[in-house]
């Protein structure tokens, strides 16, 4: 099945980002909301925020053009989700709430209708009773601000279909996000990483350690400075993953099980798998050739995202 035609429901910030980033890519999309006045309004908003942002340079030239041209609104939820390949539900994080709209879309959708629903938390297996023909529905997350987060998560349930998991990964495809399957489970991965970062953050100030401020600063210029080129596998590859096993007793000395050595890495370095200092990580083996291009692509990619800081300045801070 190809998607063609989408209705977004849930017209709010998330669902309009969700809706300029398929209408740029050349889909069918209509915006629905609890009330026709509401999806109207949010379109113009929508139709305002891209002319910004082109003449920002945050759009290509000609977004704008294709926003008002491929996002319409003016209809009820009913009306709008009755003809079109693809619905994504975008309504507030809430159970009762999102199963109930979930329920009023598959009773009007067509049968063959692919249903996402965008939660950022709850399991399909908690949604998927809702909708009618559950093969057809999964979780297509995207992120805030959607037009400028290319990743999303995508979260089958047991009874999705490999087909629609197909059809919605060639829409992402067509609409330059990356897509990642990922398990049934609460939180997904990139919440259930997202909440332990802030988590420890919040401990380490509640103990003394350091502030609030020290604490963004080292993320953002350490290891936050890195992740948007590699993800915390290549990382360890690139660090040396004997290094880690080592740091991670000091951990479990310090903290127990809690921060105890992952059996993956005791695992990786009993097998002398040590990262590409020795050709054998947790992603693969690189030989020489590979292991110079890294390199050479990782300094390139650091003193870029230095520049960038730079250019931009430091982000405006609380008073």
């Amino acid at each position: 099945m190809t998607i063609s035609t989408v209705t977004i429901v849930g017209a709010g910030y998330m669902g309009g980002g969700i809706a300029q980033v398929l209408a740029i890519a050349g889909l069918d999309v209509t915006l629905a909301d609890v009330s026709v006045e509401t999806a109207n309004a949010s379109l113009e908003r929508l139709r305002n925020e891209a002319r910004e942002f082109e003449a920002q340079g945050l759009f290509a030239p000609g977004s704008a053009d294709l926003v008002e041209k491929n996002i319409s609104a003016g209809r009820t939820i009913e009306e709008a989700v009755a003809d079109v390949d693809l619905v994504e539900e975008a309504v507030f994080e809430r159970l009762d709430v999102k199963r109930q709209v979930l329920g009023l879309i598959s009773e009007h959708a067509r049968p063959d209708t692919i249903i996402g629903t965008n939660t950022s938390t709850i399991p399909v297996k908690e949604l998927e009773s809702a909708v009618k023909h559950p093969e057809r529905f999964l979780t297509v997350h995207f992120s805030n601000p959607a037009p400028f987060i290319p990743g999303v998560e995508l979260v089958a349930g047991e009874a999705t279909t490999p087909e629609t998991v197909a059809a919605v990964k060639a829409l992402l495809e067509r609409s330059g996000n990356q897509g990642a399957q990922v398990a049934d489970t609460p939180g997904m991965v990139l919440n259930r990483l997202q909440y332990v970062l802030l988590k420890e953050a919040m401990s380490i100030v509640e103990e003394g350690v350091a502030t609030k401020e020290d604490v963004d600063t080292i993320v953002r210029t350490t290891f936050g400075f890195r992740l948007g080129f590699f993800g915390p596998f290549a990382i360890a590859d690139q660090a040396g993953l004997d290094v880690y096993a080592n740091c991670f007793e000091t951990f479990e000395n310090a903290f127990g099980e809690r921060l105890a050595t992952p059996q993956l890495l005791k695992d990786a370095v009993a097998a002398d798998r040590k990262g590409v200092k020795n050709g054998a990580g947790l992603l693969g083996t690189y030989d020489e050739a590979t292991s110079a291009e890294l390199v050479a692509y990782r300094n390139n990619a650091y003193a870029k995202m230095s520049q960038l800081l730079a250019e931009l300045g430091p982000a405006p801070k609380a008073s």
